[in-house]
């Protein structure tokens, strides 16, 4: 049960972007630039971070919508979201995948956590400073996501066909199909 009066049955970051239009458009503009602007890393790519990251916090929503949007967008599916979510290191994953997804979670555990040795690893297996940089902001951005939906016990569905719904919609329109028209002023 929510903590605060949010719309009946809109999951997630969703219900509280509804409830509050004006952080929540902005937030979602963050969100579409992050995950489904131009980018070196594929669209897969940087829902796999989101939800990696969404993992590490055990925030059930952003796990289980970002699962469902990378799996939608990568050729392994949901079954290589779960070997990332699961083992990282030995998942089917590019070695430059790998690194940046252990800066995503030294991220997770705080950002004094990214050390030099991190960068430089992820440098020596392609990454680019743009790639390492965009991993960065969205392990943070999600972290901050994950603590908003829970902070406020928002409306997290059990069905994975909710998530499923979710994905065709973000995947197809992006993340500013799901919040309201941008309010005035």
């Amino acid at each position: 049960m929510p903590h605060i009066d949010l719309p009946a049955g809109v999951p997630g970051i969703a219900g509280l972007i509804h409830y509050r239009p004006a952080t929540g458009h902005l937030l979602s503009e963050l969100t579409e630039i992050l995950l489904r602007g131009e980018n070196s890393l594929s669209r897969g790519e940087r829902e796999l971070i989101a939800a990696y990251v969404s993992s590490l916090n055990d925030c059930g929503f952003c796990t289980r919508s970002h699962a469902a949007f990378a799996a939608a967008q990568l050729p392994g599916g949901m079954d290589l979201v779960r070997q990332v979510a699961d083992d990282p290191d030995n998942s089917p994953v590019s070695e430059k995948m790998k690194t940046l997804l252990d800066i995503a979670g030294a991220v997770q555990r705080g950002g004094l956590d990214v050390t030099p040795e991190h960068v430089k690893f992820a440098r020596a297996a392609g990454a680019t400073d743009a790639e390492i940089h965009d991993t960065v902001l969205i392990a943070a951005a999600l972290c901050m996501y994950n603590r908003y939906v829970d902070g406020l016990a928002a409306f997290t569905p059990e069905e994975p066909g909710a998530y499923s719904a979710i994905a065709d919609r973000v995947v197809a329109d992006g993340y500013l199909s799901l919040v309201p028209a941008r309010p005035a002023g």
